[in-house]
């Protein structure tokens, strides 16, 4: 097999070879791949190779990523990093390069499971096929999501007679964090984040609680993964009773693309999520898994084998699928539930029908009396006759379609069984999916608009240093332990007032002992921090204005603050735990571990009667996130890790 390398010693296959051909085809195509050998120069440095644009370079890149070609896409970032001189702009090219590099890491831990069905509804309602209780989806905006414009999270779930609701809203900053709030009697309280594991820099969308309400799953678009909103999940850890680290629930439920809404059914049979990766952004394809109660993963380094797995094409086996519908019937369906929901419709129709009849007759009656046209006025009263003589007749086909429906009711009574004749209507009307393959999707119906009390949360100040239409002193004006830095405006002899503050806050007053008003703006962590906000507040005025530091509160010289700012960082330290089920570590876990951190301690203890696994400590949390993944995907569930304390470290 020919291989081929980039400049990088990145190795190419014959057919990823292909597809850079393809796609650096046109008229700023780079040169061909020599058999065997070196991909010539792109960047123009020290080449002659002609220079493809930055734009273009990372455009390709994203493609071979969304091509699942991991490795040929991370060789394109690394030509964009040494062509780009943007700082910025190479923050975003080392974001994109490492979602590439989250893509390959998570081929050695792929699932392949069996797909039972696959079917493309809106994004606008497709939740509305998942097996879930009937009325349950409240649209959006409502009280727990006041905006409700994001393009994929179309509505909350809210089931009836729930004590806690799970639901997504956006932040001031835009950003969809996952909330709880409860029932409290006649309110629900005040809605809270669940933990700073669960905030990422992106959005978290459609939180799903398990049956057993121990997992929790969601999609994000800013924790670790490869591209798009991958699936995570986090479990609930009793003893600390809160939600765990999230694990993103790697191939083939997360991919490049937008994926999201996954469920296990309440029956056990099946998983089913959502994802955009084979359709356009107004439609999203629901797949229907087999459950896996022992899911196996593999290393799947074939790209071709990858792809097929990626793409969940139900299998072609009538003979091992379930043919029921994947939504339970509300009522079960016989030829009496039949017969007894015919006749309910029959009898509603007959009551519309006498109700309308009798609608039209007083409207004829009325034009009858204030017409004068006598050609109209004998039209009126051949129709009022027509409709007299109708009224009877529709009267006793109610009569008697009432009391057949009162003798199928008794029947069922005398069997123990009460039916509700609305839920069989509704029933009947429900929309079908999929009606000729071996899987039913089923509409439910939209839940009515959520009607419920919230607590509002006490406003807190906000010390984020800010240039608003109108400046805000600081409520309390005591400084932070640590090293602070602050933007000093003015001394006074007297008290100023707020429009004197031009728009800035958090403003400190200080009052010295002399009785002069020293005033400070910000709360300023780093000296990086404060020197980008200094200009700005001189070009509001402040001309004089300079930099202070203080030290726990206690005036100090800038340069003792940048000494001791620079020698000196907090650094939090973890250490993961793991339970296997049965007492053992796997060796596909103790590998994952050393190829993540090296060959770190991995100490054997006892707790609650349980094996404990514990490896540690690290001083690196992202470090601590890939653990965990790599440990659940080699099929531990019971993985989390906890913060063991802070140290001092030197920078």
């Amino acid at each position: 097999m020919a291989i081929y390398f980039s400049r990088y010693g990145r190795r190419f296959t014959a057919a990823a070879a292909g597809m850079l051909a393809v796609l650096f085809s046109g008229a700023d195509a780079a040169p061909a791949l020599p058999e065997g050998g070196e991909r010539p120069d792109s960047s123009g440095i020290g080449g002659s190779a002609v220079r493809i644009p930055l734009d273009s370079l990372l455009s390709r890149a994203d493609s071979l990523r969304k091509a699942y070609l991991f490795n040929e896409s991370l060789a394109l970032y690394d030509d964009a990093l040494l062509q780009c001189a943007d700082s910025l702009q190479r923050i975003d090219i080392e974001d994109a390069k490492m979602l590439s590099e989250n893509g390959l890491g998570m081929t050695d831990f792929v699932l392949q499971p069996t797909v039972v069905a696959r079917h493309r509804f809106s994004v606008d309602d497709f939740f509305l096929y998942y097996p879930l209780e009937d009325g349950s989806w409240r649209e959006v905006p409502n009280v727990l999501d006041t905006v409700g414009t994001h393009p994929f999270c179309k509505a909350v779930y809210v089931p009836d007679r729930c004590r806690s609701i799970y639901f997504s809203a956006p932040d001031s900053g835009g950003a969809m964090n996952i909330n709880r709030t409860d029932r409290k009697d006649s309110v629900w309280s005040v809605p809270v984040l669940l933990n700073e594991y669960l905030v990422s820099s992106g959005d978290e969308i459609y939180p799903m609680l398990s049956p057993d309400r121990r997992y929790l799953y969601f999609a994000s678009s800013g924790l670790y993964g490869m591209g798009g909103f991958d699936l995570y999940v986090s479990v609930w850890n009793e003893e600390q009773q809160e939600w765990g680290p999230p694990s993103n629930m790697g191939m083939p439920y997360s991919s490049p693309y937008n994926d999201y809404l996954f469920i296990n059914t309440p029956d056990g049979k099946y998983s089913i999520f959502a994802s955009d990766r084979a359709c356009g952004k107004d439609s999203v394809d629901v797949y229907v898994l087999e459950y896996e109660t022992m899911p196996v993963r593999k290393s799947v380094g074939d790209v071709e084998q990858l792809r097929r797995i990626m793409s969940l094409d139900p299998v072609d086996d009538p003979a091992r699928l379930d043919t029921d519908s994947a939504v339970p019937k509300i009522v079960p369906e016989d030829d009496e539930t039949r017969e007894y929901r015919d006749k309910v419709m029959e009898v509603r129709a007959l009551r519309d029908s006498i109700y309308f009849c009798n609608v039209r007759l007083e409207n004829k009656r009325t034009a009858l009396a204030e017409s004068t046209d006598p050609s109209f006025r004998e039209y009126l009263s051949a129709g009022i006759l027509k409709d007299e003589a109708r009224i009877p007749a529709l009267q006793d086909s109610l009569d008697r379609a009432s009391a057949e429906l009162q003798k199928i009711e008794m029947a069922f009574l005398f069997k123990g069984v009460v039916l509700d004749p609305d839920k069989l209507v509704s029933e009947a009307d429900r929309e079908l999916e999929g009606e000729t393959s071996n899987y039913v999707f089923t509409k439910m119906n939209p839940g009515l608009p959520l009607d419920i009390v919230v607590e509002k949360p006490e406003v807190k100040f906000d010390y984020t240093f800010m240039i608003l239409p109108e400046g805000r002193f600081a409520e309390d004006n005591t400084l932070p332990d640590g090293i602070v830095y602050q933007i000093q405006l003015f001394s006074l002899s007297s008290r100023t007032s707020v429009k004197n503050l031009k728009g800035l806050s958090p403003v400190f007053e200080e009052i010295t002992p002399a009785g002069r008003y020293i005033y400070r703006v910000g709360v300023f962590r780093t000296y990086n921090d404060v020197l980008s906000n200094l200009n700005k507040v001189k070009k509001l005025g402040f001309r004089t204005a300079y930099v202070t530091a203080f030290s726990d509160g206690t005036p100090i010289s800038v340069s003792k603050a940048r000494s001791l700012e620079k020698k000196t960082r907090t650094v939090s330290l973890y250490q993961v735990n793991i339970v296997p089920y049965d007492g053992v570590l796997p060796e596909l876990a103790v590998s994952a571990i050393t190829q993540i951190c090296g060959k770190k301690d991995i100490a054997r203890t006892e707790k609650d009667g349980k094996i404990m696994y514990i490896v540690g400590t690290f001083d690196d949390r992202s470090v601590v996130e890939k653990v965990v993944v790599a440990v659940r995907a080699a099929g531990v569930a019971d993985v989390s890790y906890v913060k063991t304390g802070t140290r001092e470290a030197t920078q």
